[in-house]
């Protein structure tokens, strides 16, 4: 039984201090409705930040007790939250970090949202228009520092890993600390919260106070993989599409640490982005890394791009083994090139405008059953796009693991079917078959049920 603190009030912040009665009267949201049922999910989420679960029914559980109030103050809100987890406190006080992350919830869920519906100038259909959403959200979140040299270090990575290699990801993140990089990760566990927590170190020695730690998630994730202790900017973006794109707008660098078939989402996104054929001179660094055990993980994964996307697709990227300082200096070696390019282009530092992002990495993927069996994985195709189609057909596989419409999809209909050309598939097939004998597609994985079949 999870202990619980009956009834408790907190008073805005993230950015929802100042607000006029219009927008205030816009948060008053139908208790009865899905949006509120979403909201609670994820402040519920938040709360349990610690939890080391990647089990969307863990809410459920909580949610017939749990329940939220918006009040209207003069020129503000605050929000009285019931039967909240006990963890989620410190002498009945609610932890400062926690109580940021709620109305981060509540600004990305109902105000953005709302925000974005009633201006006229943002259009969810065109290319354009989408990447200015972007843009509008990650600027409410106050996630730009203009005029501020480029630092920030995307690192992803699975959930589910290893000791030996969430302790690789700590190091890596706190050699990039010590150079002054700053860190945006999923916001969850194990290879998201690593970098970090190393980051954490590397700032405190260097004695640089103002260390970024930002967790981009989106609904369908948060409720299964809440964000972990270190995030200090939270961003909610609405679906998986605009939260990978909120990655490549705000990075100069990635690193990609070993993962399941999330990981592997977002590799093929970031190379599909820089295959397109606007894309070939922007400089980006991305960097695969991992200790010595996991060596063989990342030749699959070479191996499965050069067999999917071609061999000059490799050249996107440079796999270091066992070194996370040569991780950390080849990463600050391509940021210092990504500044010059960006300052002879006139682009900003704060938001990459340049970079061409191809409609079918922006529209959002609804993994259904007959989305996934229309995908199109034939190898007649430009790289850039496969890229994509096989994307998407990760997306599914990460939906039907841990998200709730993916996972009451698969009990539904059974398991997904995915279809392609021959090679293609048995590609797939194996790497898949890779993360499954790794332990890597849940936390909880002894009895694990494949949520796909490779037809």
């Amino acid at each position: 039984m999870i202990k619980t603190i009956p009834e408790t009030e907190i008073t805005a912040q993230s950015g929802l201090e100042l607000l006029t009665n219009d927008e205030i009267s816009l948060l008053s949201t139908d208790t009865n409705g899905e949006q509120f049922l979403l909201l609670k999910k994820c402040v519920l989420a938040v709360l349990n930040s610690g939890e080391a679960t990647d089990d969307v029914y863990h809410v459920h559980q909580q949610l017939p007790e749990f329940n939220l109030e918006i009040i209207p103050l003069n020129k503000g809100l605050k929000l009285k939250i019931y039967n909240a987890p006990e963890s989620a406190f410190v002498d009945g006080k609610m932890i400062q970090g926690l109580h940021e992350h709620v109305f981060s919830v509540l600004r990305d869920i109902v105000f953005l949202k709302q925000e974005l519906e009633y201006n006229a100038r943002i259009d969810f259909k065109t290319q354009t228009g989408i990447s200015n959403a972007i843009f509008h959200i990650l600027r409410n979140a106050q996630s730009f520092r203009v005029g501020q040299d480029p630092n920030m270090v995307v690192c992803w990575g699975g959930h589910s890993i290893p000791q030996h290699e969430y302790k690789y990801t700590k190091d890596v993140g706190y050699r990039l600390g010590l150079r002054g990089l700053n860190i945006i990760t999923g916001c969850g566990i194990g290879a998201m919260k690593g970098p970090m927590k190393g980051a954490l170190v590397g700032h405190s020695k260097q004695r640089l106070c103002d260390g970024r730690y930002v967790g981009i998630t989106e609904p369908g994730i948060i409720a299964a993989e809440s964000p972990n202790p270190i995030v200090n900017e939270l961003i909610i973006m609405p679906d998986i599409e605009k939260r990978l794109e909120a990655f490549v707008r705000l990075g100069h660098g990635f690193v990609v640490f070993p993962g399941g078939a999330g990981t592997a989402e977002e590799i093929l996104y970031i190379l599909g982005v820089l295959l397109h054929p606007n894309n070939k001179d922007v400089p980006f660094p991305l960097i695969f890394t991992g200790p010595e055990e996991s060596k063989d993980y990342f030749e699959q994964i070479d191996d499965f791009i050069g067999k999917t996307l071609g061999i000059e697709t490799q050249s996107k990227y440079q796999i270091i083994i066992n070194d996370p300082i040569e991780v950390a200096k080849a990463m600050q070696k391509g940021i210092a090139e990504v500044r010059e390019y960006r300052k002879s282009e006139q682009d900003a530092y704060h938001y990459n405008w340049q970079l061409e992002i191809d409609w079918d990495f922006q529209e959002e993927f609804i993994p259904t059953h007959e989305n996934m069996a229309k995908l199109d994985l034939s190898s007649d195709q430009k790289p850039h796009l496969m890229a994509s189609s096989l994307r998407k057909a990760f997306s599914g596989i990460v939906a039907g693991n841990i998200k709730e419409q993916g996972i009451e999809e698969v009990k539904k209909h059974g398991p997904y079917q995915l279809s392609g050309d021959k090679d293609i598939m048995m590609s797939m097939d194996a790497l898949l078959r890779s993360f499954i004998d790794q332990g890597r597609m849940k936390l909880e994985q002894k009895n694990y049920e494949p949520c796909y079949e490779i037809v």
